[in-house]
């Protein structure tokens, strides 16, 4: 019945110790043996989502960003982007830096910050991605950004996104993927943009697509899907919209689905 099966990363196929077990893998690879494509939907930069697809023996495109960039794994071809819109993404630069927030910008799979500092730091270690250090953001706000990124203590960042939402919110997506990151791309750089481009490039409908995640920025991706999936561990908004709830991201909970959906086990 089903075809696709797009699946987010963090607290979700990963555990908390950020590794995907063996159980899953082998789940993962009896889908594929099966004939289901399986990709991965992440806000990770696809450099970071690419050590994960090499750990589970991906050989597809995979969704990153948040939706932005559809890239293809071996070859790396580029069949889906989109970039935050110039003028918006210097009013949020502007924005920032009258605050003195964190913010990181995405150009070309690179990830850039103006100081190395801890939240950068923190950053990297969980992507397991270097950043860059760029004191003047300006020289690169030119460029097309895959996403812009703020870190900081998740209630500021939802008063920043309410203040942001009438001086952007026209022109770029809005959304968190962790409590205290608040994520910007294009209007269609979302996840459900993303599956809905795959299912078509793969040739299946919508009724025919899995969608499983944890985060509120997995909220399109699992109102888009036929079978929309929250992780036992995901935000209580989340679970209210999905279909169905799994397991938590500690108990492979993406096994289970694959297993109950896919191969028809009990």
């Amino acid at each position: 019945m089903y075809k696709l099966i797009a699946i987010d990363i963090d607290d979700t196929l990963l555990t908390d110790d950020l590794i995907v077990t063996q159980g899953t893998k082998d789940a993962l690879a009896e889908a594929i043996r099966s004939g289901v494509f399986v990709t991965l939907a992440t806000g990770r930069m696809f450099p970071s989502a690419k050590k994960i697809a090499d750990q589970i023996e991906l050989n597809v495109p995979i969704i990153t960003y948040q939706g932005s960039l559809v890239k293809t794994l071996l070859d790396e071809q580029v069949l889906y982007e989109r970039s935050v819109p110039l003028d918006a993404a210097k009013q949020l630069l502007t924005f920032c830096l009258e605050r003195d927030l964190h913010l990181q910008l995405y150009v070309d799979d690179i990830l850039y910050v103006r100081e190395d500092n801890q939240k950068g730091r923190d950053y990297a270690a969980l992507t397991n991605i270097p950043f860059v250090i760029e004191p003047d953001l300006d020289k690169l706000i030119a460029m097309p950004s895959t996403k812009m990124l703020i870190i900081d203590d998740p209630a500021y960042l939802d008063e920043l996104a309410t203040q942001l939402a009438p001086l952007i919110g026209d022109r770029v997506h809005i959304t968190k993927s962790k409590a205290h990151y608040l994520e910007f791309t294009h209007k269609e750089g979302t996840k459900g943009h993303a599956i809905s481009f795959m299912a078509a490039h793969i040739g299946c409908s919508m009724d025919e697509v899995i969608a499983i995640g944890d985060s509120w920025n997995d909220h399109e991706m699992i109102e888009a899907a036929g079978l929309g999936v929250a992780m036992d561990n995901a935000v209580p908004k989340l679970k209210e919209l999905a279909n169905y709830i799994t397991k938590s991201n500690n108990d492979e909970g993406v096994r289970h689905v694959i297993e109950k959906f896919i191969l028809n086990r009990a």
